[in-house]
């Protein structure tokens, strides 16, 4: 079934109602069931589950060597997304902030997004680098803390950009994000982390290619 027939069925669809930030953790944790290569990386992203708790429990689910704590090196965490991508792991990153996702310019747009390029498709780098971005909604986070940056990054060819506004979305272009095969940029807006709404209960990824305007 497609998910734009699932959007249609309503009641005839099973689902649960969950937020947006618990449901990217459903994606994370059935995509890290479903293929082992799947691993997370990031500053504090262990036991405290990342600066908005996203990734709470799947350290004591997959243990340190899946849920990996890095130090607070941006370059770094791109940097080693990257290695590990082009070894045939799948990483997912997380940047705490995108207004710091700055200093890692060089490993995202010169390294990871032009591999694949070229190398005339040789090496593939398929990871996710998840990024909180912007304010709002009563959330104190600061001038360096609040910017929204989806159109730098959109700027960049080789890679894709996924900002989602539902926990629907949230959840499909995730897992679709993790199988994808190039690198992928997904910006979650703080302010809809606790938004609630309803998924379906079964397996469903939205093609990242569509959107909804």
């Amino acid at each position: 079934m497609s998910p734009d027939l699932i959007k249609q069925c309503g009641d005839d669809v099973p689902s649960h109602v969950t937020t947006y930030q618990e449901a990217i953790r459903e994606a994370l944790r059935e995509e890290m069931v479903h293929d082992e290569s799947v691993f997370l990386l990031g500053e504090d992203i262990g036991t405290h589950g990342g600066a908005f708790g996203v990734t709470r429990t799947l350290f004591d689910e997959f243990g340190p060597e899946r849920v990996r704590n890095t130090p607070i090196s941006e370059n770094t965490i791109a940097g080693a997304a990257t290695g590990a991508a082009l070894v045939g792991m799948r990483p997912v990153a997380e940047i705490m902030f995108v207004d710091f996702s700055g200093l890692a310019m060089d490993q995202i747009a010169n390294q990871a997004a032009k591999l694949r390029l070229m190398t005339g498709g040789q090496c593939s780098v398929p990871w996710v680098i998840r990024m909180p971005q912007g304010g709002g909604a009563g959330k104190s986070t600061a001038a360096q803390h609040s910017q929204s940056l989806e159109v730098w990054y959109a700027h960049i060819p080789g890679l894709k950009v996924v900002l989602p506004s539902t926990p629907y979305d949230a959840k499909g272009l995730m897992k679709a994000a993790i199988r994808d095969d190039n690198p992928v940029i997904f910006l979650e807006p703080q302010f809809l982390y606790s938004f609630q709404g309803s998924i379906p209960d079964h397996d469903y990824v939205i093609l990242l290619r569509t959107c909804d305007v």
